[in-house]
């Protein structure tokens, strides 16, 4: 018997995160062989009088292709993606595969050539000219990611993804007002004392309508404002590998010095290109039911009490003018178990530990969004 939270899940993926209307074109693609909620999706765009388009690729055959890829071939295969893109109203990205690590093998030079092409004719159409949501779907490799049983990881996923973010979106408006009147910032933590300016850079809410999960209000720095040191305390991984205790040192808003469990890979990463040594986003996670990392940054950018500080490419809508390949979501818990934190804007403690202490921002707060 099939699952009925797929097919909720499938109906919120289209009419609240895409809000599919009569007669619109949704591409739906999955990287990886989970076709369940595919399915779902496919039967809840009908429903809803739309054009449904499935695409579905396989992580092994992504990664067969990259290791021999060269600049011409993933321009050609960027055109002509694009050229499917540009006719869609509405994007759905699945995420599914068997094995996270994946493209470990794969050299940083070749993930280069697809982030500058079928990454940037993302950034460009599907970004710009879409209604889009990426999400994951659950596998047995996320449940070990999670340390949890594969029926827990499933339990989890769908508390997760199906809880009322509605009601969450209304929560977040005392945030992205306060935000929006904020000049300093202050991230203070082990191993962290970090200052910026957000002053009228747009504070943007994160409610289940571009990413499920979600949760989270994101805004960018003023990109030559960022001073002083910054450590991650959460795992993460990028193009196939698994960094830690990624540590950065900024001054006048470039990355000055970088180092983690592979310093060298780190630094070739923030070599791709001038845009990649600054920060793109500075990003306030409050998802009530995350709560520890998994190694999967949709789920690990919204973990309560978390901030997330962005290397690479800002969003258009709180634009700071960085320009990048890279866009690298690294995540920090404040929670004291992670060893606290607080964050001050304007010198006001506005979050200490992971909780907001401000009367107007408790709404916040795990138990308030549950």
């Amino acid at each position: 018997m099939k699952d009925p939270r797929i097919e909720k899940l499938a109906y919120n993926l289209i009419h609240h995160s895409v809000k599919l209307k009569k007669g619109e074109k949704v591409l739906i693609e999955n990287f990886g062989l989970q076709t369940e909620l595919v399915e779902a999706l496919v039967k809840e765009a009908y429903n809803a009088s739309g054009l449904p388009f499935v695409s579905i690729k396989e992580p092994k055959i992504d990664r067969a292709l990259l290791l021999g890829a060269s600049e011409e071939q993933y321009a050609l295969m960027a055109s002509f993606e694009g050229a499917v893109m540009k006719e869609m109203d509405a994007y759905i990205g699945l995420r599914s595969g068997d094995n996270i690590n994946e493209l470990a093998d794969v050299p940083s030079r070749k993930m280069q050539i697809s982030g500058g092409t079928i990454g940037k004719m993302h950034t460009n159409i599907r970004v710009k000219q879409t209604k889009w949501v990426v999400l994951r779907y659950p596998t047995s490799s996320m449940a070990q990611l999670s340390g949890m049983s594969t029926e827990g990881f499933e339990n989890f996923y769908f508390d997760v993804c199906t809880l009322d973010y509605e009601k969450m979106s209304q929560a977040m408006d005392n945030l992205v007002d306060l935000m929006n009147k904020t000049d300093k910032v202050r991230l203070v933590g082990p191993g962290t004392d970090l200052s910026f300016s957000i002053q009228n850079i747009p504070a943007i809410k994160c409610a289940g309508e571009l990413n499920i999960p979600d949760g989270e209000v994101y805004t960018a720095p003023i990109r030559d404002s960022v001073q002083g040191t910054l450590t991650y305390n959460t795992p993460s991984p990028y193009q196939g590998f698994v960094f830690e205790n990624v540590s950065f040192t900024f001054k006048d808003g470039q990355i000055v010095e970088a180092t983690s469990n592979d310093t060298l890979r780190l630094n070739e990463i923030l070599d791709t290109d001038e845009g990649a040594r600054y920060i793109g986003e500075f990003a306030i996670g409050v998802n009530p039911f995350i709560h520890e990392p998994m190694g999967d940054i949709l789920f690990d950018e919204k973990i309560e009490g978390s901030f997330h500080f962005t290397p690479g490419q800002c969003y258009d809508e709180a634009y700071n003018g960085n320009k990048s390949n890279i866009h690298w979501d690294l995540v920090n818990i404040q929670r004291p178990e992670y060893g606290g934190g607080e964050i001050y804007f304007d010198d006001v403690l506005i979050r200490k530990d992971g909780l907001f202490v401000l009367p107007e921002l408790e709404i916040l707060n795990p138990e308030n969004l549950r």
